[in-house]
């Protein structure tokens, strides 16, 4: 991990919480202040969860900022219209997020995103003054094909904005076969590719490049975060089904170096 580069545990909830779960997300507040000294915290739960959660996460600020910050899971491009179930980032921002998720491989699969999508995505983020963590990642038929570094390239070309900056972007690796199958890539591939988006981030945005935080999301758990944590260039996690439970995701983030 960059010295330099403050760590995130951010939590990707997907279609999981109800009103019970805020006995969970208080868990997390409650835990975090001993965390903190290793890692930011994030949590996007479901929109339904977002204002409720942003509003309990005020009331737990230390030292005029959130001890868990909430984000979103996707956002619009438009500010607004006719666009019937979509949440505008504005919305978003309203509600209290400070982030949103773009360009998840379930999003990319399911709803058929693009590169341009994504990108899209991500500069209505901004526009809205949210951080765009966005992600990239391969298929398990394209890394048995030896095609894992060429797909994050052209992802991460296709995908982030440009005037890109550590304030306003996160990027997020998940080899999309080690999403919730317990699987993980050997230390080394995580380090390979860590690597390879780091040293893309700096050949585009120079100077921004090494500072923008890079996670690693696909099965991270209590078990093997502090490995991870510890790979150069992993600053920090996405963290899927592990982030439902506080417990987990504080034992996550206390496996930052």
């Amino acid at each position: 991990m960059t010295d330099a580069v403050r760590p995130l545990i951010a939590g990707n909830w997907k279609m999981n919480g109800l009103k019970a779960s805020m006995t969970e997300f208080e868990a997390m507040l409650r835990g975090a202040p001993d965390v903190l000294d290793k890692a930011d915290l994030l949590v996007c739960p479901p929109v339904t969860l977002l204002a409720s959660f942003a509003s309990k996460a005020s009331s737990f600020g230390q030292e005029g900022r959130h001890v868990v910050s909430v984000g979103a899971q996707d956002c619009h491009k438009n500010v607004s219209g006719a666009h019937t179930g979509d949440i505008a980032p504005e919305m978003l921002a309203d509600a209290g997020a400070t982030a949103v998720i773009v360009g998840h491989s379930e999003r990319r699969a399911d709803h058929g995103e693009t590169d341009a999508v994504v990108r899209e995505k991500a500069l209505a983020a901004w526009r809205a003054g949210l951080t765009a963590i966005v992600c990239i990642g391969e298929t398990q038929g394209e890394r048995d094909a030896g095609k894992t570094l060429d797909v994050c390239g052209t992802q991460l070309q296709g995908s982030l904005p440009d005037d890109a900056t550590s304030g306003n972007l996160i990027v997020a690796y998940e080899p999309v076969w080690a999403i919730g199958t317990g699987l993980t890539p050997t230390v080394q591939d995580v380090e390979q590719v860590h690597k390879f988006i780091c040293d893309r981030l700096t050949e585009r945005f120079k100077n921004e490049g090494p500072s923008i935080r890079i996670l690693y999301g696909g099965s991270v758990k209590p078990s093997n975060a502090r490995e991870l944590m510890a790979v150069p260039n992993v600053n920090g996690a996405l963290v899927g089904g592990a982030s439902l439970k506080a417990a987990d995701f504080l034992a996550i983030a206390a496996g930052c170096p």
